[in-house]
């Protein structure tokens, strides 16, 4: 599990590491454009001749039917591009910097996320399949069948199942001690991690107001520096501000949902496990393995 932990988070910090990349690499791609714009007359004259010799061809229908087609192509892909590069564009405008910080605790917590619903999911089992059958191990062949079914059952509550069996022999009392014992520690195991996501939901909008702040000092900045209090110099500063706290927000709502799913998951096995406990010394009672005195 654990090597499981360490391959998400560095595929998160791989792929969060390429996003901001890109987005310094496209912020410098207008003076690439300023270059490319001298060679504009020549593309002119080149689209010119090409727009004359289309003129004079004898498939001049066929042409523009097929021209008017890869229009429509090109505007449905448009649009279907359109969301995502509207994504691109406000992270590009603002600021590599600040808006990786907010996408990287995303990545990160995703990838916990990702790791205990895995790990959840892999543990819930059918409770009252496997009580039956343990019962019916310990009633065929007697309190040594019923742990070899609880040892070759994964999940938390076939381990409490197994420390209580285990000491059946020792009364009542020891039985009920250790099945509340190991109960905390497997409770401990599926709480694993939770801390880590509450800290990227703490952190996110503290990440991104911590930008708003910024954009905001450097507002003020401009506004001295030019000896002017127009709206075309502070608007780049707020929109930065208020790029980066929406940022952080949107991170820190995706993973509060998953956080609750997680905890309702978490509750729904803590219960599973209480219930277990109770039938298992009920078990043992009604089969005489262990005296109520």
């Amino acid at each position: 599990m654990k090597k499981t932990i360490v391959l998400i988070l560095a595929f998160a910090l791989f792929v969060g590491m390429n996003l901001s990349a890109y987005a310094q690499e496209t912020a410098t791609e207008p003076e690439t454009t300023e270059v490319e714009s001298a060679d504009a007359p020549e593309a002119t004259e080149a689209a010119s001749e090409e727009i004359v010799t289309e003129e004079t061809a004898p498939e001049e229908g066929e042409a523009v039917a097929e021209a008017s087609e890869e229009v429509v192509a090109d505007d449905e892909k448009s649009e279907k591009g359109e969301g995502i590069a509207v994504i691109r564009d406000k992270f590009i405008e603002g600021g590599a910097g600040f808006m990786a910080l907010p996408l990287l605790c995303l990545i990160l917590g995703l990838a916990i996320v990702i790791e205990r619903l895995l790990s959840l999911f892999s543990v819930s089992s059918n409770s009252e399949k496997f009580i039956k059958k343990v019962e019916d191990a310990l009633v065929s062949g007697g309190i040594e069948s019923a742990k070899d079914v609880a040892r070759s059952t994964p999940g938390p509550v076939a381990s409490i199942f197994y420390q209580g069996l285990d000491r059946a022999d020792e009364g009542l009392d020891h039985v009920e001690k250790s099945v509340v014992s190991y109960g905390e520690v497997q409770m401990g195991q599926l709480e694993k991690g939770l801390v880590w996501i509450s800290l990227f939901i703490a952190l996110a909008p503290m990440l991104g107001f911590m930008g708003t702040v910024i954009g905001m000092i450097k507002a003020f900045d401009d506004i001295q520096n030019a000896g002017d209090i127009s709206p075309a110099i502070v608007a780049k500063g707020i929109k930065v501000a208020l790029l980066t706290t929406v940022a952080g927000l949107i991170v820190a709502i995706i993973l509060q949902i998953f956080y609750n799913l997680l905890v309702s998951k978490i509750d729904s096995i803590v219960n599973n496990m209480e219930d277990a406990s109770i039938r298992l010394v009920d078990m043992l009672i009604k089969n005489n393995i262990v005296k109520t005195s």
